[in-house]
């Protein structure tokens, strides 16, 4: 089954520049783009006539807008849309899960760290079994130009970033762009250590070449698949967070990783995937995995 690309819109700028990102996706991947608003009834005491199907009508026409100025754009693109009267986060996970991609809008940027991302975005983020990528309010075609790369984190043993990997190269892949993969690493505390694992760093030359070693053992299966797709391997000494953050701003896209598990207080978006959400100036990409 092949999947669309999938936009979740409420007439707000920041969703509306996530449809234009997942229009413009759509078509280089070759793929459908599905637009889903999600609506409830609003009772107001004061407009007896404003009832659910009036508000119903309001939420399709602003749809229908939005796709009207996509498909001008576009005009050679599948496009469908769905409003749904329901929860918006249910609705939201229900859209992803039959999706190739899930498109959001945040507000950008703002004085108060906590408000960048809704409590709808984190909720998806930390549920969805698809990709979701999040857009910015004020996102611009013009910032996904040569020589800006797809930049994914990669951390942990191949399989642990296979699924964020993945992700970065088809995305580079339909975009003509290089692949900048970057491995943070820190002196690990003292009682880490083994015989085992001081094994490991002697036969590798030391901390650094062990991790550069790492990195390039987790993309070379990428590297077979997508032979044409240029690979910047980055690593640096640092948090991951912080060193994604650094390189952030020659990215058209920032790809992490989430685990796809839940704990004893629910599903976690995970710190780096939290911190670059927050910070990064350019679209970023959360991929779950196993």
């Amino acid at each position: 089954m092949t999947r669309p690309i999938t936009a979740g819109v409420d007439g707000s700028e920041e969703s509306l520049a996530a449809l234009a990102w997942a229009a413009r996706e759509a078509v280089r991947r070759g793929l459908a783009l599905r637009v889903v608003h999600a609506w409830r009834f609003q009772p107001h005491e004061a407009l007896e006539a404003d009832g659910p199907r009036a508000q119903a009508e309001r939420a399709r026409n602003a749809v229908a807008d939005a796709v009207r100025h996509v498909t001008a754009r576009h005009p050679g693109l599948d496009v469908s849309t769905d409003v749904l009267e329901g929860d918006d986060v249910a609705t939201l996970l229900g859209a992803a899960a039959e999706a190739e991609t899930l498109v959001l809008g945040s507000r950008g940027h703002g004085r108060i760290v906590g408000f960048l991302l809704g409590s709808v975005g984190q909720q998806v983020i930390a549920e969805a079994a698809r990709p979701v990528v999040l857009v910015r309010a004020g996102d611009r075609a013009s910032a996904e130009v040569a020589g800006h790369e797809i930049v994914v984190g990669q951390q942990g043993a191949p399989e642990d970033s296979a699924a964020a990997l993945r992700f970065a190269f088809e995305t580079a892949a339909a975009r003509g762009a290089t692949v900048r993969a970057v491995r943070a690493w820190t002196l690990p505390p003292v009682y880490a250590y083994s015989p085992a694992s001081l094994k490991l760093l002697d036969d590798a030359g030391g901390l650094e070449p062990y991790e550069k070693k790492a990195l390039a053992a987790a993309l070379g299966p990428w590297r077979e698949r997508f032979p044409d797709v240029p690979v910047v391997e980055h690593v640096e000494m640092g948090s991951a967070g912080q060193v994604l953050l650094s390189v952030a701003g020659t990215a058209q896209l920032m790809v992490v990783g989430r685990r796809a598990h839940r704990t004893a207080v629910g599903a976690r978006i995970g710190s780096v995937a939290y911190g670059v959400l927050h910070h990064a100036d350019c679209p970023v990409a959360v991929v779950p995995h196993g």
